[in-house]
């Protein structure tokens, strides 16, 4: 359950800003996505691999 706290008052849309943010940070929405359609585990590592491989190269780059 996602809990807004509201100070005295404070704007109706900041509050849904906030509540919007929590709500994207629990990934519900990106997990709904992720089980519309099934995708086999060897297509999940290739890309996990792929996103490693991506960030290792953005922190090479870096140094």
């Amino acid at each position: 359950m996602i809990v807004v706290p509201l100070k005295e008052g404070e704007n109706i849309e900041r509050a849904l800003k906030k509540f919007k943010r929590k709500y994207e940070k629990t990934g519900v929405i990106k997990e709904l996505r992720s089980r519309q359609a099934f995708t086999k585990p060897s297509v999940n590592r290739r890309e996990q691999v792929k996103k490693a491989i991506y960030i290792q190269k953005l922190q090479r780059e870096e140094e």
